[in-house]
Formats: C-alpha cells, sequence, structure tokens
C-alpha cells in the first residue's frame, strides 16, 4: 500500500509539471486555460480503463479533482492579468490612494448612504451591549424577519431555514463547501459572477460551465443544461436578475431548469441579491417548491449596506444547519451589532437605492449604445453587459480607461467572454456621463 501511495504521489507531481507546461504553452498561442473537448475526451478514455460501475465513479471523481488542480496550476501560472472587476477595483482604489480622480463603474456598489435607522441600530445595539459572541445561526428575532419576508414566495419558512452569513457571498462559500464533496459537479450558467466557480474549484468541486450568448439574449438552452449533468452533479447555480448581463429569465424557462434539478435530485443554489433590481417580472426560486433549493441573499446591494457585510441563506433545516456548523469553525458568527442593524433594515421600509439605480441604469443603456456596444437591453440589476466593437479585448480596454480615470469590468472574468466589458449604473447621472467620455475617447483612439 505504500508503495502504491508513493508512487501516485510521484505520478501526480509530474502531472502538475506537464500541466505547468500546457499553461505555458496555452499562453504562448493565447489559448483559455478551460479546454471543455479536451476533458471530455480524457473522460472517455477513463471511463473505458475502468472495470466496473463502481470503480468508473471514483475514476470520475478522482479525474473531476485532477482536472482541477491543472486548471490552478496553469491559473496561477499566468502572470497577473486585469481579467476581472475585483482587480480593477483594487487597483482603482491604489491609483485614488495616490491622489488620482476615477470614475467607479467597475462595482456594483449603491452610492446612497446606509438607512439611517440600520445605523442608528447599529449604535443602539453597542450602547446596549449587544458585543458578545453570537449563535452560529444568527440571532433569532434576525432569522425570524427574513423567514417571513422570504415566506412571501409561497414556501412557509422559520427560523430554521435561515442562517445569517457575511453578505451574500459567503453563503454561496457555505453552500458549496458544505453540501458538495471533493469530486462533486456544479453546473454555472454563464456569464456567471466569478464567485461561484472560484468557491467550487476551492472546494475540489468541478465546474461545468453552461454557455449563454447575446444572440441568445443570454438564454440558456435546457437540453444543453441537462447534457452538462453526470453522476457526479450536485448542484446548479442560477442568479436573476443576472450579474453582469442584467437578465431576468422568463419564468417558464426557470421553472424548467428547476424541475431538471428535481428530476435528478440536484441541489438549486439560486443567487437572488439583485431581487430588487428588476424592471420586468421576477421570480423568486423558492415558488418552484423544490426541496433542495438554497437562496442567497445580502443587504448589500437591497439596503446599501454593503460595507456591513451581512446576508442571509434560507435552506432546508438540515443543510442550514450544515452551513452553521461551517460558519461557527470560520468565523464564530457575523457581528452581533451588525446583525441588529441588518433587523433595523429589514423591518423598515426598503431605500430608493434600487428605484435610483434602475433609473440609472435606462440612462445609461442609450450612451453604451451610443459608445458602439452590442448589448441585450437589461431586464434588471444594475450593469450594461456589451461587447465591444472591432472585436477589441475587454481587458485592454479596462486597462486604458483605467489609465485616463475610468474603471470598468472586462468581460473575461465573467465566463471568458473577452470582447466584453461590464458597466455598472451605481453613480450620478453626470459621473455616468464624464465616464462614458472616457469610453468612448479609448474606443474611439483618441488622446487622453
Amino acid at each position: 500500500m505504500d508503495a502504491v501511495t508513493l508512487e501516485m504521489v510521484r505520478l501526480l507531481s509530474r502531472r502538475s509539471g506537464l500541466a505547468r507546461r500546457i499553461g505555458e504553452a496555452k499562453r504562448g498561442i493565447g489559448a483559455p486555460v478551460d479546454d471543455a473537448a479536451r476533458e471530455a475526451s480524457l473522460r472517455s478514455k477513463v471511463a473505458a480503463a475502468c472495470a466496473g460501475e463502481g470503480e468508473a465513479a471514483m475514476a470520475s471523481r478522482l479525474l473531476n479533482f485532477l482536472i482541477n488542480e491543472s486548471v490552478q496550476v496553469q491559473s496561477d501560472a499566468a502572470p497577473a492579468a486585469a481579467t476581472s472587476h475585483t482587480a480593477i477595483f483594487q487597483e482603482a482604489k491604489r491609483l485614488e490612494e495616490e491622489g488620482h480622480d476615477i470614475v467607479h463603474m467597475e462595482v456594483g456598489e449603491p452610492d446612497s448612504a446606509p438607512p439611517e435607522h440600520a445605523a442608528a441600530a447599529l449604535a443602539a445595539a453597542c450602547a446596549a451591549g449587544h458585543t458578545k459572541y453570537g449563535t452560529a445561526p444568527g440571532i433569532a428575532e434576525l432569522r425570524d424577519a427574513a423567514a417571513e419576508i422570504e415566506s412571501a414566495h409561497g414556501t412557509p419558512l422559520t427560523r430554521e431555514n435561515v442562517i445569517v452569513t457575511m453578505g451574500a457571498r459567503f453563503a454561496i462559500y457555505l453552500a458549496i463547501e458544505s453540501l458538495l464533496s471533493p469530486g462533486d459537479e456544479l453546473v454555472v450558467i454563464e456569464p456567471a459572477w466569478p464567485a461561484y466557480a472560484q468557491c467550487a474549484m476551492r472546494a475540489g468541486v468541478k465546474v461545468t460551465r453552461v454557455r449563454t450568448t447575446l444572440e441568445s439574449k443570454w438564454e440558456p438552452d435546457i437540453s444543453e443544461i441537462e447534457s452538462a449533468i453526470t453522476p457526479n452533479t450536485k448542484m446548479i447555480a442560477i442568479n436573476y436578475p443576472n450579474n453582469p448581463t442584467g437578465k431576468v429569465l422568463p419564468a417558464r424557462r426557470q421553472r424548467e431548469i428547476i424541475d431538471v434539478a428535481a428530476r435528478r435530485s440536484l441541489y438549486v443554489l439560486s443567487d437572488e441579491i439583485y431581487a430588487p433590481y428588476s424592471l420586468v417580472e421576477w421570480h423568486s426560486a423558492l415558488e418552484s417548491g423544490h426541496d433542495r433549493t438554497i437562496v442567497t441573499q445580502s443587504l448589500s446591494k437591497s439596503h446599501a449596506m454593503t460595507g456591513f457585510r451581512v446576508g442571509y441563506a434560507v435552506a432546508p433545516p438540515r443543510e442550514a444547519q450544515r452551513m452553521a456548523r461551517l460558519q461557527s469553525l470560520c468565523l464564530t458568527c457575523v457581528p452581533t451589532p451588525v446583525q441588529h442593524a441588518a433587523l433595523a433594515a429589514l423591518r423598515a421600509e426598503p431605500p430608493g437605492a434600487a428605484r435610483e439605480t434602475l433609473e440609472r441604469l435606462r440612462g445609461l443603456a442609450p450612451m453604451a449604445a451610443e459608445a458602439g456596444l452590442e448589448f441585450d437591453g437589461p431586464d434588471g440589476a444594475m450593469y450594461v453587459f456589451g461587447r465591444l466593437p472591432r472585436g477589441l479585448d475587454g481587458g485592454e480596454v479596462a486597462l486604458e480607461c483605467l489609465r485616463r480615470g475610468l474603471a470598468i469590468a472586462p468581460g473575461a472574468g465573467f465566463g471568458g467572454y473577452g470582447p466584453f466589458v461590464r458597466l455598472s449604473a451605481c453613480r450620478e447621472a453626470p459621473v455616468l456621463a464624464r465616464g462614458m467620455d472616457i469610453l468612448n475617447s479609448v474606443l474611439s483612439g483618441g488622446g487622453p
């Protein structure tokens, strides 16, 4: 047994070295790290080499792990590049620290102040001594309030269905890390917020990508989703209104996706943080009644409380408990004073951040079209996701814009949409106009 284990370790080391060399070769010819056709070919060879069904299942999970490792090695070896909105954001902040004036259109951060009652509740909680450790799932009153809000979608919920989290991002991490195992597979519909794939890969979960296109108005094909599902698939991630496209799926199509998940006993991870930001009819995944649905929410978008870092997840009680145990391990609990601020926010009338941002989005769309971007009019969220003219690269355009004082998000970070950029509408109209002037100058080849 020792000899076999040591031989496997030596082979893994050799494989990692080969993966690094392949990554260097791909960069040399401009090829992407992911190669679905190559993966499919290798998967067929592995299946053919297995003697029985049990052996094939184990080999398939091991192959998922090896593919993830190869992708990680090749990605880590790549030179730093502005391929994500977070990379652009960090560089923009650094430039601001040096005294540069930057127009921020790269992040979805409402520029309105948090609700006054939330800030007052934060101070009151500290004054009242609510500054001690809390329970991992969150304070009961906040969980009750969240359960009441989400029960409006037709599925009766209690506090046992709710876990308070450090924003929706951590809720997504908890769901993937606690409910899936290394070698399992997660289906992600792209373009997509990169956190789904990043959290999965860090957990050893294989990401299967279903790409949508501008030409199809960003609507996924059900047959492609079904084809992406294997015996190792355990979860499908959906996000509507969508980041980055602003797409809201027709109720019929969303129900078809959830029905596919229900027939295969898959989890549906529905990121619904942009629910207040919809220009058309929107439906929560909770309306389906599928008993393996996990919904994530955040007060960052709905209440302009980005810096508070508070949100919640809705899940079946057993899954919520598993997520809470992992949260307890990672950070004990969400800070108690912040939870009291969130409770005050949920109990009051929502602020006008969504209404204001959607109005700005309506104004941004014609400016984006005038600049030459090709896009499908967003149904909601706070972004225009547009294809650049003349085959320009989104990363290169984003870097040039940043040099001139505008931060925008390259499309590559949302699933390999290199010729695209994402523009955020979270600034006042004059600021957006100034940013679009910079973008127009870059796209026209004008000087600084």
